[in-house]
């Protein structure tokens, strides 16, 4: 029996819509799932391309009561359209996007966001935080945490014994404290500890150097320190096919590679392989 995929409309102005009614009525979804999209109710008005609370606030809606329905087994899965974080803030929520609400809202205590493709698979470390906060982000125990979800999670990908690279935060990985002692202090020390617990995890390695040693296969999966750090060469090699996918969820939640592009909302030039790529990897991953 096919698993039946929440397909979220995201923000009502952007291209969410767009595309997750084109990925539900694309024939290669139709044979691996039955798509049910989830949107605001058809009374509702949104302006293409024009921010607001009340779209904000409608996202929000359509994600709370596709989590209620993947919690009580209605759906198997989630495929989430893009939300816009500004309209998230105008309209009074706390999140900065769909990883930490989703946390919220099923109770998770460590989750990720991991981009997937054939080519590339990436993990961060920290997510939607300024960049002059990273280093004090990155601590010996949120990085163990990382490192030790990642492991647990790849076999569910196919991965049963995943090689984990981590990443250096700093140019050369610090090059033994001459550029930074972040390595020293935090990355490392949780790396050892994750090679204590048996997980085959290796680093940190400068980061101009790793992720091309992803991409010939001497890894599964690279964890990144910071998000541009690690999405900057997963959109290069592989944009338009990546998956967002949140570790550490109860439930199964994939998500596209772009925004909410409001510059070309509403003008039919959406651009629906990302979402179908969403929903394609969901399905798979419900059906374990």
């Amino acid at each position: 029996m096919k698993p039946r995929v929440a397909i979220t409309a995201g923000d009502p102005a952007g291209i969410g819509p767009e595309v997750a009614a084109l990925a539900a009525a694309d024939s290669r979804v139709l044979a691996a799932c039955e798509p049910v999209i989830y949107s605001p109710p058809d009374s509702a008005r949104f302006a293409p391309g024009v921010l607001s609370a009340e779209a904000g606030r409608a996202a929000y809606d359509i994600i709370v009561r596709a989590v209620d329905d993947a919690r009580k087994g209605d759906v198997q899965a989630i495929a989430t359209a893009p939300v816009n974080k500004e309209a998230f803030r105008l309209a009074g929520l706390p999140w900065s996007g769909h990883t930490d609400l989703l946390a919220h809202l099923t109770g998770a205590a460590d989750v990720a966001m991991m981009f997937h493709s054939e080519a590339l698979r990436v993990v961060l470390a920290t997510v939607h935080i300024p960049l002059a906060d990273v280093p004090r982000a990155l601590t010996a125990a949120s990085v163990e945490m990382t490192i030790a979800l990642t492991a647990r999670e790849l076999p569910r990908f196919g991965i049963a014994r995943p090689r984990i690279a981590v990443a250096g935060l700093n140019p050369h990985a610090g090059e033994h404290g001459l550029f930074g002692r972040e390595e020293e202090t935090a990355i490392g020390p949780a790396i050892e500890a994750c090679r204590r617990r048996g997980i085959d995890v290796s680093g940190p390695f400068p980061a101009d150097t790793i992720f091309v040693r992803a991409l010939k296969r001497e890894f599964d999966v690279v964890v990144a320190c910071y998000h541009d750090q690690g999405l900057i060469p997963v959109k290069l090699v592989a944009f338009g096919q990546a998956v967002n996918v949140t570790l550490g969820l109860p439930i199964v939640r994939t998500s596209v590679d772009h925004g909410t592009a409001f510059d070309i909302a509403g003008k039919g030039k959406a651009d629906p392989e990302s979402m179908i790529a969403a929903v394609l990897l969901a399905a798979k991953l419900a059906n374990g």
